[in-house]
Order: structure tokens, then sequence, then C-alpha cells
């Protein structure tokens, strides 16, 4: 163990001043640090007395209590602040209300990058997307759908109302750009899954057959995958003796794994 040791003649000291004393007085008279008889007296289940907590000399404040150096900066009941009516709003030293930003004010990157409502642009995959309002919150960013929702979905909302859950507004000629009511039509999302399948426009037997050979494909593969994770059930040989015509005496291959 790390730190002197303590001896009963310690111990009973400790005993006899830690309850009515300071404890760097105690530290002091013992010769020890403070961390030291703290941690001493907790193992002995030692504390100060009441006597001594509501003492001076303990340093704690007790209700009604108040330090004598402390008085003179205390604040009186009535008392006005000397920095009253100093600060903002009304408050603008030098070329500070000049500078200051004013609220809804756009500048630098963002003032070039502003669009009004009502703008009308394109997306990324190729979709109309219009402006219907400012950005109101920091998570508002790219082409977020309640700042720049899809046109065509704007232009049948207007005509027809809410688009119902698991519904989607496609347009009949496949045109993204003819934002038109009548190019658009609403449809479930399983027919639009339908739609999509790469045979639905296909001859009955020509969908067959291919479905076919993606089953046949997947079953070569995981024959395959099967034949490679097994691996052979025995190891190769060379015969090295009747290729060099030097075999063994008695006829016996003489070999070497490969």
């Amino acid at each position: 163990m790390n730190g002197r040791f303590w001896s009963e003649g310690d111990i009973e000291r400790l005993r006899e001043l830690y309850p009515h004393q300071r404890t760097d007085r105690v530290a002091e008279a013992l010769n020890r640090t403070v961390c030291a008889v703290y941690g001493t007296a907790q193992k002995l289940g030692l504390s100060k007395t009441e006597e001594f907590l509501r003492s001076p000399e303990s340093g704690q404040l007790q209700e009604g209590m108040t330090r004598p150096e402390s008085v003179p900066h205390q604040f009186k009941k009535g008392l006005v602040p000397a920095n009253k009516g100093t600060r903002r709003p009304g408050w603008a030293p030098g070329r500070m209300a000049e500078t200051q930003f004013k609220k809804g004010a756009i500048s630098g990157k963002a003032k070039t990058n502003q669009r009004p409502i009502g703008t009308i642009l394109t997306d990324h995959e190729g979709y109309l997307r219009i402006k219907v309002r400012e950005r109101n919150k920091p998570t508002e960013v790219g082409w977020h759908k309640d700042v720049w929702p899809l046109l065509h979905h704007v232009v049948w909302t207007r005509t027809n109302g809410p688009i119902p859950p698991k519904h989607m507004v496609v347009f009949r000629d496949r045109d993204r750009s003819n934002c038109v009511i009548e190019n658009l039509e609403m449809i479930t999302m399983a027919e639009c899954a339908r739609r999509n399948r790469m045979w639905h426009n296909m001859p009955r037997e020509l969908a067959q057959a291919i479905q076919l050979q993606g089953v046949l494909k997947r079953k070569l593969r995981k024959h395959s995958a099967k034949e490679q994770s097994d691996g052979p059930s025995q190891p190769p040989f060379r015969n090295a003796g009747s290729a060099e015509g030097q075999g063994q005496p008695d006829g016996s291959q003489a070999g070497a794994g490969y």
C-alpha cells in the first residue's frame, strides 16, 4: 500500500480531534495531508459534531447568518441595476445598428441563389418542382417537399384533392415535363409495379421462358457454389516414376502431391 502507516496512537488522536476541529488543522497536527485525514475518517465512520458545524469556525453559513465582508456588495431591495436599459433593444453604439442583420434579410451567396415563389426548376431525376414558400427551418434543405414539391403533385392536388396513401400520380405519355392535368392519372403502387415489370408487355410464352431461364441459372449457380465449397474428395497425385521411366522396383508408383 502507498502512503504512511497509521499507528494506534495516530488513530486515537484522529478520533479525538476530527469531530471538533477543522480538517486542515487536524491534518497539520497529525502531519498528514487533508485527503489522508478525510479518507481515514471515512473508514472509521467519524463525522463532525453538530456543535462544531453550527459554530463560525466551521465556515458554514447558517440560516440568517451573513459574512461581514459580503454585506457592502449585496443588492438591497429596490436597488436599480447600473446597466438597466443599456442593452438591446435600443443599445447600438458606433456602427452596430448599421451592421446588424435585419429580420428576413438575405445576403451573399444565399441572395444569389434565392428564387422567388412560383419558380419551376428541374431536379436531378428530371421531375419539375415548384417553389411554394420560403424556408422556415434549418432542416428544410435541398428539394424539401414542403418548399419545393413536385409540380405534377401540385397540379393534381389543386384539381382533384389530396393523393391517398399507397397511390401515386403518373404521366400518361411518360414525359415528366408534361405536367398538364390531362396527362396525369392516379394509380396504386401495386399497379405501378405491374406496369414496370420487364415482361408485362411481352407475349405470355416469352415471359414464361424468361422466368424458367432465371430458375435454371439460380440452380446452376447454387450447384457450382456447393462444388467449390466441398472441394475434391482426394488430393491429385502424379506418377513421377512412370513419367521419368524411374518407377519403383516392385512396380509401385512414386508420386508427389501438388
